[in-house]
């Protein structure tokens, strides 16, 4: 009898072995099954939400269907000059959440890496990221009256303490092997920082931004609401006052995308700029 190819009982083990479960600890998922469940979540969400409209399970007025609603965002941008407040939202968001990295990110590693900082800073951040940045509006409108400066004075208020805080528990987890390392080969305590304790960190900085950035997005109607002509929360304001549903959903819509964009931007350039982070 002719002994089975050892090829043959690869292939029998193969054929035989249990299909990977769906649900497993831990373990990375193919990109196509991600897409499938993007896209997957995305259509049962339309899905419910154009059943709800069709059958009158909702009130047309405050949720207007979905078609209608992206209707309205095309008739926003095409005839009636939202683009333009989508970029004015944008500029805000990126000019104070820049403001923000520029005081967060040398400060926080000071204070993950100097333990004299932490305990002269820490207690005022702390304090202060308990407060919620909504309760400032008054007293920035008095100080700043109702330009550009309190909208940016907010989203950087919403945004540096938390940024503050998390840079400086990253930098604490930098390996201690890696300072005291570079200390026994002679080199300074500021190039330790710069070249071991910084480079270190720098990926866990660029979550931590990325995490923030959402944040900054979220404040960005409220600052937007109060004495201003333009932005995403102004055009909503406006519908709100005239019981359009439709153009605020489409506002509640334009900021997510927004949001979605620059979060995966965000992931493509840590990608890019770390690739040896990733897992093979």
């Amino acid at each position: 009898m002719v002994p089975p190819h050892p090829l043959d009982r690869s292939r029998a083990v193969t054929a035989q072995s249990p299909s990977r479960p769906f649900f497993r600890l831990r373990k990375p998922v193919s990109r196509r099954q991600s897409i499938l469940s993007a896209l997957a979540i995305w259509m049962v969400f339309f899905g419910v939400w154009i059943f709800a409209s069709a059958t009158g399970m909702v009130n047309e007025l405050l949720v207007p269907a979905p078609q209608q609603v992206f209707a309205t965002t095309i008739d926003l941008f095409f005839n009636r000059g939202f683009g333009s407040d989508v970029m004015i939202s944008i500029a805000r968001v990126i000019g104070a959440f820049g403001m923000a990295i520029a005081v967060a990110v040398p400060l926080g590693v000071m204070m993950g890496s100097f333990p004299a900082i932490e305990a002269v800073f820490a207690p005022f951040v702390s304090a202060w990221r308990y407060l919620p940045a909504p309760s400032f509006i008054p007293i920035l409108l008095m100080w700043f009256g109702t330009g550009e400066a309190p909208k940016l004075a907010l989203l950087f208020i919403g945004v540096i303490f938390f940024l503050i805080t998390l840079i400086m528990d990253h930098t604490k987890n930098v390996r201690e092997e890696l300072v005291e390392t570079a200390l026994t080969l002679g080199a300074s305590r500021g190039t330790v920082v710069a070249r071991v304790i910084f480079p270190a960190v720098l990926p866990d900085i660029m979550v931590a931004m990325r995490q923030m950035l959402a944040m900054a997005w979220t404040y960005l109607v409220i600052a937007e609401i109060v004495a201003s002509t333009t932005g995403i929360g102004a055009m909503m304001m406006r519908a709100r006052r005239f019981l359009k549903t439709d153009e605020i959903l489409s506002g509640i819509i334009v900021i997510g995308v927004l949001g979605l964009v620059f979060d995966l931007a965000f992931a493509a350039l840590h990608r890019r700029a770390f690739p040896y982070l990733q897992k093979k």
